[in-house]
């Protein structure tokens, strides 16, 4: 698992940009077609109430069911019972959460007074969630290919690859904190929304049974 994920990362410049590319352009489609239930006003009572239903059974199987189906509840009307969309608007709820985390961390570096553990911290986080918000995107692009698709089973085992690798590097950032000193701000803007992330991207994961029991 770990070796797919630091041999992608290897990969050459163009197709990077490639991938990128396609991770915009899924992002884009996903985008368009995710409105959120004060945005749909098409949707009765009674088929939002089945596609909220739908999300919380399949919330259930996560490892933080009541932040899964928060997290997604909102995006029902554009779910609907599909477990497809499900899982991509998982993915997108996820990345968005990654960016922001990453956001949070680059605040860091102009904070004065940072001891030097504390910026090896910083740095090292910085680092590891570009690789999470990278695999998570590899997922996205993996996910986008995967409607008809005669090895769906194998595109969801890649799509597991990822999205456990970047669990894997979220993971890594906040075992950095064990046995050391660090200040109030450093634990609130790191520790604190990487452990959130964590939390989107184990949910992520255990979704992954609803596709697999269609494939």
């Amino acid at each position: 698992m770990e070796a797919a994920a630091r041999s992608w990362r290897r990969s050459s410049s163009s197709h990077s940009l490639f991938q990128f590319f396609i991770f915009l352009l899924a992002i884009l489609l996903l985008m368009l077609n995710v409105p959120t239930v004060s945005a749909s006003k098409t949707t009765n009572k009674a088929s939002l109430k089945t596609y909220k239903s739908f999300i919380k059974k399949a919330c259930n199987s996560a490892t933080y069911p009541s932040d899964c189906y928060k997290s997604l509840s909102k995006y029902a009307p554009a779910i609907k019972t599909d477990p497809e969309k499900l899982y991509r608007v998982s993915l997108f709820v996820t990345i968005k959460a990654a960016r922001k985390t990453s956001s949070s961390i680059s605040t860091l570096w102009r904070l004065k007074g940072l001891s030097r553990t504390e910026r090896a911290i910083v740095r090292d986080c910085a680092s590891t969630i570009s690789y999470a918000i990278d695999e998570m995107k590899q997922s996205l692009t993996v996910m986008a290919n995967i409607q008809g698709a005669d090895h769906k089973s194998e595109l969801i085992e890649n799509i597991r690859t990822w999205v456990a690798a970047a669990l894997t590097d979220e993971g890594t950032c906040t075992d950095e904190f064990d046995g050391q000193k660090v200040s109030y701000e450093v634990n609130k803007n790191i520790k604190k929304t990487v452990l959130n992330l964590s939390k989107l991207t184990s949910n992520c994961l255990a979704l992954l049974n609803t596709l697999s029991n269609r494939s």
